[in-house]
Protein backbone atom coordinates (compact mmCIF):
# COMPACT_ATOMS: atom_id res chain seq x y z
CA UNK A 1 0.00 0.00 0.00
CA UNK A 2 1.17 3.70 -0.95
CA UNK A 3 4.41 4.32 -3.16
CA UNK A 4 7.42 2.78 -2.07
CA UNK A 5 8.78 6.31 -1.00
CA UNK A 6 6.12 6.39 1.44
CA UNK A 7 6.61 7.15 5.66
CA UNK A 8 5.30 3.56 6.05
CA UNK A 9 7.80 2.17 3.62
CA UNK A 10 10.70 3.90 4.93
CA UNK A 11 13.35 1.72 6.02
CA UNK A 12 14.56 3.14 9.38
CA UNK A 13 17.61 0.54 10.21
CA UNK A 14 20.23 3.64 9.96
CA UNK A 15 17.79 6.21 10.96
CA UNK A 16 19.34 8.52 13.69
CA UNK A 17 18.15 7.82 17.21
CA UNK A 18 15.84 10.65 18.90
CA UNK A 19 17.26 12.50 21.37
CA UNK A 20 14.37 12.64 23.36
CA UNK A 21 14.39 8.20 22.98
CA UNK A 22 15.34 7.65 26.65
CA UNK A 23 12.44 9.40 28.01
CA UNK A 24 9.76 8.78 25.59
CA UNK A 25 10.70 4.82 26.18
CA UNK A 26 10.97 5.03 29.84
CA UNK A 27 7.76 7.20 29.60
CA UNK A 28 6.11 4.25 27.85
CA UNK A 29 7.37 1.44 30.45
CA UNK A 30 5.66 3.34 32.88
CA UNK A 31 2.57 1.69 32.24
CA UNK A 32 3.69 -1.14 30.71
CA UNK A 33 7.08 -2.56 30.32
CA UNK A 34 6.60 -5.40 27.64
CA UNK A 35 5.13 -5.59 23.78
CA UNK A 36 1.92 -6.98 23.06
CA UNK A 37 0.30 -8.42 20.45
CA UNK A 38 -3.57 -6.57 20.07
CA UNK A 39 -5.00 -9.92 17.81
CA UNK A 40 -4.93 -13.16 18.07
CA UNK A 41 -7.37 -16.33 16.46
CA UNK A 42 -9.87 -15.51 18.42
CA UNK A 43 -12.58 -14.05 15.51
CA UNK A 44 -13.27 -11.06 17.48
CA UNK A 45 -9.63 -9.93 18.42
CA UNK A 46 -8.03 -7.58 16.37
CA UNK A 47 -8.94 -4.95 13.49
CA UNK A 48 -10.98 -6.54 10.21
CA UNK A 49 -10.65 -5.10 6.82
CA UNK A 50 -12.50 -5.72 3.76
CA UNK A 51 -11.79 -5.50 0.14
CA UNK A 52 -14.52 -4.41 -2.86
CA UNK A 53 -14.64 -4.28 -6.85
CA UNK A 54 -14.18 -0.88 -8.07
CA UNK A 55 -17.88 -1.27 -9.18
CA UNK A 56 -19.18 -1.47 -5.08
CA UNK A 57 -21.90 0.41 -4.75
CA UNK A 58 -21.74 4.09 -2.53
CA UNK A 59 -23.72 4.62 0.53
CA UNK A 60 -24.15 7.95 2.40
CA UNK A 61 -22.23 7.99 5.82
CA UNK A 62 -23.23 10.26 8.36
CA UNK A 63 -20.68 11.69 11.16
CA UNK A 64 -21.82 12.50 14.80
CA UNK A 65 -18.95 13.79 16.13
CA UNK A 66 -16.03 14.83 13.56
CA UNK A 67 -17.89 15.82 10.42
CA UNK A 68 -15.60 18.85 9.87
CA UNK A 69 -12.13 16.78 10.16
CA UNK A 70 -13.63 13.77 7.82
CA UNK A 71 -13.75 13.27 4.40
CA UNK A 72 -17.02 13.30 3.08
CA UNK A 73 -19.29 10.71 1.79
CA UNK A 74 -20.92 8.48 -0.08
CA UNK A 75 -18.16 5.65 0.78
CA UNK A 76 -18.18 1.87 -1.14
CA UNK A 77 -18.94 0.04 2.35
CA UNK A 78 -21.22 -2.90 2.19
CA UNK A 79 -23.79 -2.99 4.78
CA UNK A 80 -22.34 -6.20 6.08
CA UNK A 81 -18.78 -4.78 6.24
CA UNK A 82 -17.07 -6.20 9.33
CA UNK A 83 -16.68 -4.07 12.32
CA UNK A 84 -14.30 -4.13 14.99
CA UNK A 85 -15.54 -5.82 18.52
CA UNK A 86 -15.11 -2.94 20.64
CA UNK A 87 -15.81 0.62 21.40
CA UNK A 88 -13.75 2.00 18.79
CA UNK A 89 -15.97 0.39 16.15
CA UNK A 90 -13.50 0.77 13.13
CA UNK A 91 -14.52 -0.13 9.47
CA UNK A 92 -11.39 -0.06 7.15
CA UNK A 93 -12.70 -0.72 3.27
CA UNK A 94 -10.47 -1.10 0.68
CA UNK A 95 -11.45 -0.04 -2.77
CA UNK A 96 -9.46 -2.60 -5.30
CA UNK A 97 -10.65 -0.95 -8.79
CA UNK A 98 -9.78 2.13 -7.97
CA UNK A 99 -7.00 1.72 -5.09
CA UNK A 100 -8.57 3.98 -2.43
CA UNK A 101 -8.82 3.13 1.76
CA UNK A 102 -11.74 4.16 3.39
CA UNK A 103 -11.39 4.41 6.88
CA UNK A 104 -14.29 4.73 9.87
CA UNK A 105 -14.21 5.21 13.93
CA UNK A 106 -17.25 4.54 15.93
CA UNK A 107 -19.51 3.37 13.01
CA UNK A 108 -22.87 1.92 13.01
CA UNK A 109 -24.93 0.33 10.18
CA UNK A 110 -28.13 2.60 10.07
CA UNK A 111 -30.55 2.29 7.35
CA UNK A 112 -29.32 2.01 3.98
CA UNK A 113 -25.45 3.43 5.18
CA UNK A 114 -23.35 4.02 8.49
CA UNK A 115 -22.98 6.39 11.00
CA UNK A 116 -19.97 7.78 12.40
CA UNK A 117 -17.68 9.44 14.70
CA UNK A 118 -14.92 10.23 12.00
CA UNK A 119 -13.77 8.89 8.54
CA UNK A 120 -11.08 9.15 5.78
CA UNK A 121 -10.19 8.21 2.79
CA UNK A 122 -6.75 7.73 1.28
CA UNK A 123 -5.57 7.45 -2.32
CA UNK A 124 -3.34 4.26 -1.94
CA UNK A 125 -0.98 5.69 -4.98
CA UNK A 126 -0.46 8.97 -3.45
CA UNK A 127 1.89 9.98 -0.35
CA UNK A 128 -0.48 13.05 0.31
CA UNK A 129 -1.30 13.88 4.42
CA UNK A 130 -4.40 15.08 5.62
CA UNK A 131 -4.60 18.26 6.53
CA UNK A 132 -2.55 19.70 9.63
CA UNK A 133 -5.18 18.97 12.66
CA UNK A 134 -7.02 16.82 10.86
CA UNK A 135 -8.09 13.35 12.85
CA UNK A 136 -9.12 10.01 10.52
CA UNK A 137 -10.05 7.08 12.20
CA UNK A 138 -7.45 6.83 13.85
CA UNK A 139 -6.22 9.65 16.27
CA UNK A 140 -3.01 10.11 14.80
CA UNK A 141 -5.14 11.34 11.42
CA UNK A 142 -3.10 8.20 10.06
CA UNK A 143 -4.68 5.48 8.18
CA UNK A 144 -4.84 2.03 9.84
CA UNK A 145 -4.87 -0.68 7.25
CA UNK A 146 -1.31 0.01 6.48
CA UNK A 147 0.42 -0.39 10.00
CA UNK A 148 -1.94 -4.01 11.09
CA UNK A 149 0.41 -7.26 11.15
CA UNK A 150 -1.23 -9.31 8.10
CA UNK A 151 -1.64 -13.03 8.28
CA UNK A 152 -0.54 -12.99 4.68
CA UNK A 153 2.51 -11.08 5.15
CA UNK A 154 3.93 -13.01 7.70
CA UNK A 155 2.73 -16.34 6.36
CA UNK A 156 4.60 -14.91 3.25
CA UNK A 157 7.81 -14.57 5.47
CA UNK A 158 8.61 -10.53 5.40
CA UNK A 159 6.61 -7.44 6.64
CA UNK A 160 7.80 -4.86 4.75
CA UNK A 161 6.36 -1.56 6.38
CA UNK A 162 6.24 0.06 9.82
CA UNK A 163 3.70 -1.15 11.86
CA UNK A 164 0.72 0.62 13.90
CA UNK A 165 0.86 0.15 17.81
CA UNK A 166 -0.31 2.44 20.92
CA UNK A 167 0.65 4.27 24.20
CA UNK A 168 -0.96 4.85 27.21
CA UNK A 169 -0.27 8.72 27.05
CA UNK A 170 1.04 11.24 23.81
CA UNK A 171 1.86 14.63 23.96
CA UNK A 172 0.08 17.27 22.20
CA UNK A 173 1.90 17.15 19.10
CA UNK A 174 2.27 15.12 15.85
CA UNK A 175 4.80 13.90 13.73
CA UNK A 176 4.41 13.35 10.06
CA UNK A 177 2.88 11.47 8.56
CA UNK A 178 0.50 12.16 11.30
CA UNK A 179 -1.41 14.93 11.54
CA UNK A 180 -3.62 14.88 14.28
CA UNK A 181 -2.80 15.18 18.38
CA UNK A 182 -4.83 14.12 20.99
CA UNK A 183 -2.29 14.94 24.11
CA UNK A 184 -0.97 16.71 27.25
CA UNK A 185 1.24 19.64 28.00
CA UNK A 186 3.98 16.47 28.70
CA UNK A 187 7.17 16.58 27.00
CA UNK A 188 8.21 13.42 28.26
CA UNK A 189 5.64 11.27 26.41
CA UNK A 190 5.77 10.70 22.36
CA UNK A 191 4.12 12.51 19.99
CA UNK A 192 1.58 11.02 17.53
CA UNK A 193 3.03 9.87 14.25
CA UNK A 194 6.61 9.21 16.85
CA UNK A 195 8.16 5.66 15.08
CA UNK A 196 10.08 3.67 17.16
CA UNK A 197 12.60 0.89 16.27
CA UNK A 198 13.38 -2.88 18.09
CA UNK A 199 17.37 -2.04 18.39
CA UNK A 200 19.68 -3.99 16.26
CA UNK A 201 21.34 -4.97 18.88
CA UNK A 202 18.29 -7.28 20.35
CA UNK A 203 18.47 -11.09 20.15
CA UNK A 204 16.26 -12.54 17.64
CA UNK A 205 17.81 -16.02 17.97
CA UNK A 206 15.04 -17.32 20.65
CA UNK A 207 12.06 -16.49 18.63
CA UNK A 208 10.59 -18.78 15.99
CA UNK A 209 7.38 -18.54 13.32
CA UNK A 210 5.28 -15.63 13.51
CA UNK A 211 7.11 -14.02 16.25
CA UNK A 212 10.49 -13.60 14.44
CA UNK A 213 8.72 -12.12 11.38
CA UNK A 214 7.12 -9.20 13.21
CA UNK A 215 10.43 -9.13 14.84
CA UNK A 216 12.69 -8.80 11.81
CA UNK A 217 9.89 -6.15 10.33
CA UNK A 218 10.30 -4.09 13.50
CA UNK A 219 14.01 -3.63 13.44
CA UNK A 220 14.23 -2.54 10.34
CA UNK A 221 10.34 -0.93 9.62
CA UNK A 222 9.63 0.21 13.17
CA UNK A 223 6.20 0.87 14.57
CA UNK A 224 4.62 4.02 14.63
CA UNK A 225 2.25 5.88 17.55
CA UNK A 226 -0.99 6.11 16.23
CA UNK A 227 -3.71 6.41 18.86
CA UNK A 228 -3.91 6.60 22.96
CA UNK A 229 -4.22 3.15 24.28
CA UNK A 230 -2.83 0.42 25.80
CA UNK A 231 0.81 0.92 25.97
CA UNK A 232 3.43 -1.37 23.51
CA UNK A 233 -0.33 -2.95 22.32
CA UNK A 234 0.98 -3.62 18.58
CA UNK A 235 -1.91 -3.74 16.40
CA UNK A 236 -2.96 -6.77 13.77
CA UNK A 237 -5.42 -7.54 11.46
CA UNK A 238 -8.52 -10.61 12.31
CA UNK A 239 -7.53 -13.82 11.45
CA UNK A 240 -8.34 -17.23 12.89
CA UNK A 241 -4.84 -18.65 11.25
CA UNK A 242 -3.13 -16.94 13.51
CA UNK A 243 -0.85 -19.01 16.14
CA UNK A 244 -1.02 -18.09 19.60
CA UNK A 245 1.65 -19.85 20.59
CA UNK A 246 3.70 -18.12 18.25
CA UNK A 247 2.76 -14.61 18.99
CA UNK A 248 2.77 -14.82 22.79
CA UNK A 249 6.59 -14.83 22.46
CA UNK A 250 6.48 -10.81 21.65
CA UNK A 251 4.76 -10.21 25.11
CA UNK A 252 8.40 -11.28 26.56
CA UNK A 253 10.12 -8.18 24.45
CA UNK A 254 10.42 -5.50 26.67
CA UNK A 255 10.00 -1.54 26.39
CA UNK A 256 13.48 -1.11 26.44
CA UNK A 257 14.74 -3.02 23.51
CA UNK A 258 12.92 -0.38 21.64
CA UNK A 259 14.31 3.39 20.45
CA UNK A 260 12.44 6.24 19.08
CA UNK A 261 13.90 7.57 15.82
CA UNK A 262 14.36 10.58 14.44
CA UNK A 263 11.64 11.44 11.43
CA UNK A 264 10.99 14.72 11.62
CA UNK A 265 10.04 18.09 13.80
CA UNK A 266 7.37 17.59 15.83
CA UNK A 267 4.07 20.05 14.58
CA UNK A 268 1.66 22.18 16.99
CA UNK A 269 -0.78 22.31 14.59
Amino acid sequence: MFPSSNAWNQDIFTAPVDPNSTAYVARIDSSRQFLHPDFGSDPSYGIPYIVVPGNQPMVPITFTAYGSESDPGPYPVPLNAPVEVGSDAHVLVVDSGNCHLYEMYSAHQRGNGWDAASGAVFNLGSNALRPDGWTSADAAGLPILPGLVRYDEVAAGVISHALRFTVNETQNGFIHPATHQAGVANATDPPMGARFRLKASFDLTPFQGEALVILTALKRYGMIVADNGSSWFVSGATDSRWLDNDLNQLKGVPGSAFEAVATGPIQRG
